[in-house]
């Protein structure tokens, strides 16, 4: 972790000040539009010793991810992970680059110890359930998705999941 990093560790536990607060907001606002190029700019404007938060970072993931560069969300939210271990987003966006580039195994492997820290999170479960598919571990995909199930509103979930091309392999098996 570079100093800088390491410095901005602590500014993760202080709130964000005006008006800097103000830059992070239009940058959500500039999302919520649909428009990464001026989320960018906002996040520009915010000062130095704010730019490592993680309120500012998972901005910046998701202004990478709309863009496709999942080598740099990645980047962001391997440091999410970093600075705040106890949030399951980063762990979550972490893992999910890694699957956007077709490096599921490595995914699979960085969200497991997510699941365990975080056992009654839904999104992690499903998340599972949708690399084991892809991996060919149905009997694996199946016990996660059912874990989801459990966990989070199932009928919201039976439907994102009849849908998720991810899942594709579990629903066109049939399983013993």
């Amino acid at each position: 972790m570079t100093k800088l990093v390491q410095q901005n560790a602590v500014a993760e536990a202080r709130p964000i000040g005006w008006p800097d607060l103000h830059h992070l907001r239009a940058a959500q606002g500039w999302l919520e539009l649909g428009d990464h190029l001026e989320a960018t700019e906002e996040l520009k404007k915010i000062a130095l010793q704010y730019r490592f938060h993680p309120q500012v970072l998972l901005v910046r993931w998701e202004i990478y991810a709309r863009q496709g560069q999942w080598e740099l969300a990645h980047t962001i939210a391997h440091g999410l992970v970093a600075l705040a271990p106890d949030n399951p987003v980063g762990w979550i966006h972490r893992a999910y680059a890694l699957h956007q580039m077709r490096r599921t195994e490595e995914a699979w492997q960085a969200l497991l110890p997510a699941a365990r820290k975080f056992p009654q999170n839904p999104t992690i479960a499903y998340n599972l359930a949708c690399y084991a598919a892809q991996l060919d571990r149905l009997e694996e995909a199946k016990a996660w998705l059912e874990r989801a199930l459990q966990l989070g509103d199932a009928a919201k979930i039976k439907a994102l999941a009849i849908q998720d091309p991810d899942l594709k392999p579990l629903f066109e098996t049939k399983m013993p």
